[in-house]
């Protein structure tokens, strides 16, 4: 059990976080559920998320070096 603070601060078990698989230093999305209940979540690391996923021949070679000479101008 927990106990929320003057400051609304809460600690949370170690068992839970553990169950979780929230470590230190994780982004957490908040959001109220129901009066009295909460739930925390692991917010995505996008870039890590998407980045490679589009697949090869998306772009045609040299796209990029294109949109970089746009991007001078």
């Amino acid at each position: 059990m927990t106990r929320l603070s003057r400051k609304n601060q809460i600690t949370l078990p170690l068992r839970v976080l553990k169950e979780a698989g929230l470590t230190a230093g994780d982004e957490l999305e908040v959001r109220a559920t129901a009066p009295g209940r909460l739930e925390v979540e692991r917010r995505d690391d996008l870039v890590a998320r998407f980045a490679g996923s589009a697949p090869l021949g998306t772009w045609p070679p040299g796209h990029l070096d294109e949109l970089r000479d746009e991007w001078e101008r």
